[in-house]
């Protein structure tokens, strides 16, 4: 029994290493950083009619994708594909085409998350492990609308809006709100962005060579990453321009300017057309040119700049009734400006616009025309500035010939006044002169009057110093004169006082005591020392060195010394 269980315990241990060994020789894979694996199921149910993606227990492709790490998966019932995952950088976007989901409505091709199409959403900045086989996934630039531009939004998808109205949701046509400056992350399958310029434009017409449209400078920023996306957005939006250019440029019209063929105003024949002049950013070029017959007969031609405005509030009204700015430039712009310069400049001769009142006078009454009537369109205008003009020789010599001898005769005038301002010059420079040098005379004696006037005053300060200083010395001596004195009374009083108060005492000290005699001896006796020893000796008969030894002195050897003596 207990070998049957030893030879289990072997097998089953046996069992489990060969599975492992399997396991991890044959089943285990890595998938790594940014990638994801694509699972395809050997076995399994049949796929539905039109289905690509498999789920779980059916055979093919599954939608499900593994991401980064180790897997175990036995290749007798699956294979694996290691593919890159769907990075979308900053600045993009993902737009997603869905081969499986529920299929759209009919004409509808902006599908929403599980439906069959290109989905409405976008996939932002990230990492996405879709599956490639279920999806397609485009990567385009994000909107980024620079500063000095608007955002006109033409939505692409929903039923079309009604004529002369904006889009509103779901429809298909121009919306009335626009896209401030920023960066945007826009499905340009479900919407198309034109960026419109805010700001002053030109359009310059400059007679025979055709005219221009200049709008504003581009503004970059510091981030270079925005920059290149705003660079990219206005050139697409130049490109479209371009083509509407080149549309515009086949008509009759046009291939007759393209070709040279243009009438002169002074021969009355064709000539060709000069060469365009090259074209700096944000210019556009045009072919139309102000001409009309003045009131008296003569043709007149104009070179102006008249500069406008697309307010933001009507710039979404305009880009949706006319297009971009050179549509709007081609359809409203110009056909009033060449318009009303014919109905403005029939009403002038043209010696009105060689003669500079003239010509002011209908600049101004152009501007405002101008003013009023794409006023009420949303295009507000600043100027409309007439900088040359050119007429018929018949006409202009006379008149430059006339101009020119008046303008002489007013030289001469002018010359002659300038002679005469001129000895009125000579003769006050004359005049400041002799001025100058009796000022300088006057300043001169200004100059030694104050000079002795301060000597005077400084004599005077110092002696008034000198006698101030001896009343101050004298003042001193007095007064340590007098505190001399009072010091010397003061201590002879004290003196007086502290002596005559020492005798006081001494007096009451002996009227104690009532005999002097008998004070000095008291005094004597107070003052000896506590110490000192009194010894009374009788001599007897004799003197006092006869009986010395009976006085006790003896001991002592001075004693003996004095007796020898």
């Amino acid at each position: 029994m207990n070998t049957i269980i030893k030879y289990a315990l072997f097998a089953a241990v046996a069992l489990a290493l060969a599975e492992g060994a399997w396991l991890w020789g044959f089943c285990r894979f890595y998938v790594g950083p940014n990638e994801m694996a694509i699972i395809t199921a050997k076995n399994g149910d049949a796929l539905e009619p039109g289905q690509i993606l498999a789920r779980a227990g059916q055979k093919g492709i599954r939608e499900e994708t593994l991401g980064e790490g180790r897997h175990f998966l036995n290749p007798l019932f699956y294979e694996w594909e290691i593919l890159p995952v769907t990075l979308v950088e900053p600045g993009k976007v993902a737009v997603v085409t869905s081969k499986v989901g529920d299929k759209l409505a009919e004409g509808e091709f902006i599908a929403e998350r599980g439906q069959k199409g290109i989905w409405r959403s976008v996939l932002g900045p990230g990492k996405y492990r879709m599956n490639l086989h279920g999806y397609n996934i485009e990567i385009v630039d994000a909107i980024s609308i620079p500063i000095g531009y608007a955002g006109v939004i033409t939505s692409l998808s929903g039923e079309q809006a009604e004529s002369g109205q904006f889009a509103e949701d779901k429809q298909k046509g121009v919306r009335r709100d626009v896209l401030q400056p920023g960066l945007y992350y826009v499905n340009p399958k479900e919407y198309k962005v034109d960026v419109l310029e805010i700001g002053i434009n030109q359009v310059s017409l400059l007679g025979r060579s055709g005219g221009k449209v200049v709008t504003k400078a581009r503004q970059l920023g510091s981030n270079e990453a925005l920059n290149v996306l705003q660079s990219a957005v206005l050139e697409k939006q130049e490109a479209k321009r371009q083509d509407y250019f080149r549309e515009r440029s086949s008509s009759v019209q046009e291939q007759k300017f393209k070709a040279g063929k243009k009438v002169d105003f002074d021969k009355g024949k064709p000539v060709a057309a000069p060469a365009p002049a090259p074209l700096e950013e944000g210019e556009m070029s045009l072919t139309e040119l102000v001409s009309f017959p003045s009131r008296d007969g003569f043709q007149i031609s104009l070179d102006m700049t008249v500069e406008f405005e697309l307010s933001p509030e009507s710039i979404a009204d305009n880009f949706r009734r006319y297009g971009d700015l050179p549509a709007v430039v081609d359809k409203i712009i110009m056909p009033q400006i060449t318009s009303i310069s014919r109905n403005k400049g029939s009403e002038y001769r043209a010696k009105d616009f060689i003669v500079g009142e003239g010509r002011e006078k209908f600049q101004n009454d152009l501007t405002v025309s101008l003013e009023q009537t794409l006023g009420a369109k949303g295009i507000k205008v600043y100027n409309a500035l007439i900088r040359q003009v050119e007429v018929p020789d018949e006409i202009r010599e006379p008149i430059q010939q006339s101009s020119i001898a008046v303008e002489q005769d007013l030289t001469n005038k002018e010359r002659q006044n300038t002679a005469r301002k001129q000895a009125e010059l000579n003769t006050e420079l004359s005049l400041i002169k002799q001025r100058g040098e009796q000022v300088q005379q006057e300043t001169e004696k200004l100059k030694a009057e104050i000079a002795a006037d301060l000597g005077k005053q400084v004599a005077e300060i110092q002696a008034e110093t000198l006698k101030k200083a001896a009343d101050i010395k004298k003042l001193t001596a007095a007064i340590a004169a007098d505190k001399a004195r009072v010091l010397g009374q003061a201590k002879a009083s004290a003196l007086q006082k502290v002596d005559g108060e020492r005798a006081n005492g001494l007096k009451l000290k002996t009227a104690v005591f009532n005999d002097p005699v008998a004070y000095a001896q008291w005094r004597f006796a107070d003052t000896l020392n506590p110490s000192m020893k009194l010894n009374i000796i009788h001599a007897g008969t004799g003197t006092l060195w006869t009986d010395l030894e009976n006085t006790g002195f003896a001991e002592l050897g001075g004693a003996k010394q004095l007796q020898k003596k």
